[in-house]
């Protein structure tokens, strides 16, 4: 059974699935900790990963507000069918399933009828990764299995044959982020793989934080904090969205100038989604722009 249109946001740190690898991921506190059976692992190695990651997320222990997950092999494929029959098999519980390739709602149909009888709670996540699935984002979105989206930045320079910067990933990133807002669900932009440039990871994060993205991947765990810094409002914001929901609340549902730009609703609903990221609502007393 899969939990649909639900999803954790935030860092999502993705490992291999060697010894170690996992423990080490949880000490970081990632939103989310990703074993991964596609990329990482090469085809003659895949059933023993396979096996071993199965059982390191069945036996792991609870880390805080950690949620475990795999990333399985594309289920149009023979190890595909063969991750999401060990996970039905092993009964997996409580789980973010990223599934790669996605480019029709049917394919993840295909996953929670493998996953219905004996996985619980499942978290169904589509790696968008190819010109096609771009083209079908409203159908895939629309899945009432899916519970997030996930961009990979890699493979879809690969199949697009476009460059993976910033300006040439702009449509992609926006036209999914927008997507995944239209539909309710988390969306999670891809990792930076540039290991030894914090300064271009900082700002790709902070580009995906401004596109709307809710979180973002990582693949090491030295790029956690600053992915956390990039989408955690800085006191400045907090204080502007403050006194944009106060003089909304006092202005009795009437337009009202606040820090020198006027207010209405649209200015209102960001305000508070900044206080809702920032963990600290200020809800108006009375009244106030809806």
């Amino acid at each position: 059974m899969t939990t649909p249109r639900t999803g954790p946001g935030g860092t999502w740190l993705i490992t291999p699935p060697s010894d170690g690898r996992l423990e080490a991921a949880l000490r970081a506190e990632p939103d989310v900790a990703l074993l991964d059976l596609e990329d990482s692992v090469p085809p003659y190695g895949k059933d023993t990963a396979r096996t071993a990651a199965v059982a390191h997320l069945g036996a792991a222990p609870v880390h805080g507000a950690t949620v475990l997950g795999l990333r399985v092999n594309a289920p149009g494929t023979v190890h595909g069918l063969k991750d999401l029959v060990a996970v039905a098999d092993a009964g997996l519980h409580d789980v973010v399933l990223l599934v790669p390739k996605v480019e029709s709602a049917r394919e993840l149909e295909l996953v929670a009828q493998v996953l219905k009888e004996t996985a619980t709670g499942v978290r169904v996540c589509a790696l968008i990764e190819t010109p096609r699935a771009l083209l079908r984002l409203d159908d895939i979105f629309a899945s009432p299995v899916l519970g997030g989206v996930v961009f990979g930045a890699a493979d879809y320079a690969a199949a697009s044959g476009c460059r993976r910067t910033s300006s040439a990933l702009w449509w992609a990133r926006s036209s999914i982020a927008a997507a995944a807002a239209a539909h309710g669900i988390p969306s999670i932009d891809s990792p930076y793989f540039d290991l030894g440039n914090p300064e271009g990871l900082r700002r790709d994060a902070q580009e995906a934080r401004d596109l709307g993205f809710t979180g973002k991947g990582a693949v090491h765990p030295d790029q956690l904090p600053l992915i956390r810094a990039a989408f955690c409002p800085t006191d400045e914001e907090v204080a502007q969205a403050q006194a944009v929901v106060s003089a909304a609340g006092r202005s009795g549902g009437q337009l009202v100038r606040s820090g020198g730009q006027m207010v209405g609703p649209p200015l209102v609903v960001a305000a508070r989604a900044v206080l809702d990221r920032a963990g600290s609502r200020t809800e108006p007393s009375h009244g106030g722009i809806q």
